[in-house]
């Protein structure tokens, strides 16, 4: 018997170096891997949260920031429920190639995705480049979400993904309303239906 009510795939993009596999570590394990090497290919794990008395598990694909792995990844855009675009706050280069990332998510994306920008390492205060009035113009501008967090220290990290999940469970639970919504239909009013454009005929 399954041990949750929702599944929701989420998945993290951006160039290599910004702290992606931290982010997940930290959700996940609780834990900052220090010395993290780059990510291979997709990596991927898992974590039951809570939402309104409800168990939503998180399957949490982590993938390869370099150019040699984006066919790879590209595929797990399409199947995502929700995509955080991460970059790295003392690193302008990493914000410089988000509308690369963007054309990315446009091309391989469902258009239902729910979107999420955030900037990470904001520990590092003394060599932020990027400042957070910048990220959130980015953010606004491609209407996503946006919130900087620091892996290392745990800011914003729990809130990230949580944010996520009751977003996700909000949405899922209101299309299961309509679809068990009943069809009204009015007897005495048959007008709509026989001049309705694109309507079957009987």
């Amino acid at each position: 018997m399954e041990d949750y009510k929702y599944l929701f795939k989420v998945v993290l993009i951006g160039e290599a170096g910004v702290g992606k596999t931290c982010l997940v570590r930290r959700f996940t394990q609780g834990l900052f891997p220090p010395g993290q090497g780059a990510t291979i290919g997709v990596d991927f794990m898992i974590k039951t949260v809570e939402v309104d008395g409800e168990k939503v598990k998180l399957q949490i694909w982590d993938t390869a920031g370099q150019e040699r792995f984006r066919s790879i990844t590209q595929s797990y855009y399409h199947s995502a429920n929700a995509l955080i675009l991460v970059y790295d706050v003392c690193c302008q280069q990493s914000f410089d190639s988000l509308p690369m990332w963007i054309e990315e998510i446009e091309k391989y994306a469902s258009t239902q995705v729910y979107s999420y920008l955030v900037g990470n390492k904001i520990d590092q205060i003394n060599q932020i480049e990027i400042p957070q009035s910048i990220g959130q113009q980015f953010a606004d501008r491609y209407e996503m979400k946006f919130l900087e967090t620091s892996a290392k220290e745990a800011d914003n990290v729990d809130k990230l993904f949580f944010d996520i999940a009751h977003r996700l469970t909000a949405q899922a639970k209101q299309q299961e309303l309509e679809v068990d919504k009943p069809v009204s239909f009015n007897a005495n009013n048959t007008t709509n239906i026989s001049n309705c454009s694109g309507c079957l005929k009987f």
